[in-house]
């Protein structure tokens, strides 16, 4: 019985995410010139618009923080005795602003849904030596390939099908990762200096959670990028150029509201 239900979510996933995904990707592959480092760079563009809807949400919730960060400083100042006091408060000052600190988490959890169905998609083109291969899981609307056509796999200096060999993508993966999160969580700075007046900030939750993310996430966006064929490392690194991006904006309206 439970590999029957693994079977069936995995086909779930498949006919949702991964199957989409190929389409697209072989659309602008073809559109393209058939460049797929293109390809993966518009694919990226076109998931995160589809996710606009989802993603606003936390990336205003980021902005929020800050705000909230005077508010948080002065509950820290009357409760820090009292670390299960202060949490209590600390959620009551989030649910009376309507702010939900997990807000971030389901647009993360679909991105990496896309990721493994995109390390999927890339994993299967790159095993099979002609992309004929895949013309039963296209829609059709969308061109087949011709069999004996080869997939074109190099783009700057890579060859996406491998590991990037002097690192640059996953370095520039990780250095943009590393910004996009100093960006989108602002309050980290106020909460290091609440955090600092104290002998043990460990009950300053929010500070510790970013401040670890903060490091922690962009060091494991490299870690395992060096290890990655390169194709999905650039998904990575244009999926964060474009929160990057979409962050900045949201950050900047703030300021002039």
């Amino acid at each position: 019985m439970p590999n029957a239900i693994l079977e069936a979510i995995k086909e779930v996933f498949n006919d949702i995410l991964t199957v989409p995904i190929l389409n697209v990707l072989v659309f602008f592959y073809t559109f393209l010139g058939q460049n797929l480092g293109l390809a993966i760079i518009a694919l990226t563009i076109f998931t995160r618009v589809i996710l606009i809807p989802l993603t606003l949400p936390s990336l205003k919730a980021a902005v929020k923080q800050k705000e909230l960060a005077p508010e948080l400083a002065a509950l820290k100042k009357k409760y820090g005795d009292n670390k299960t006091l202060l949490a209590q408060k600390q959620m009551e000052l989030y649910k009376q602003h309507g702010f939900n600190p997990a807000s971030g988490c389901l647009p993360q959890i679909l991105n990496f849904a896309v990721l493994i169905a995109l390390y999927q998609v890339l994993l299967d083109i790159f095993r099979h030596s002609s992309p004929a291969y895949f013309n039963g899981e296209l829609y059709p609307f969308i061109a087949k390939f011709a069999e004996g056509d080869i997939l074109h796999t190099n783009f700057w200096y890579l060859d996406l099908a491998k590991k990037d060999p002097y690192y640059i993508i996953p370095v520039l993966a990780g250095i943009t990762q590393f910004v996009l999160s100093k960006i989108s969580m602002p309050v980290v700075s106020s909460m290091e200096k609440i955090a600092e007046k104290t002998p043990d900030n460990k009950d300053d939750v929010m500070y510790n959670m970013q401040k670890q993310t903060m490091y922690i996430l962009p060091a494991m966006t490299v870690f395992i990028g060096i290890s990655l064929p390169s194709g999905l490392v650039l998904y990575w690194l244009a999926t964060t150029l474009f929160a990057l991006m979409q962050q900045w904006i949201i950050n900047k309206k703030q300021l002039k509201s």
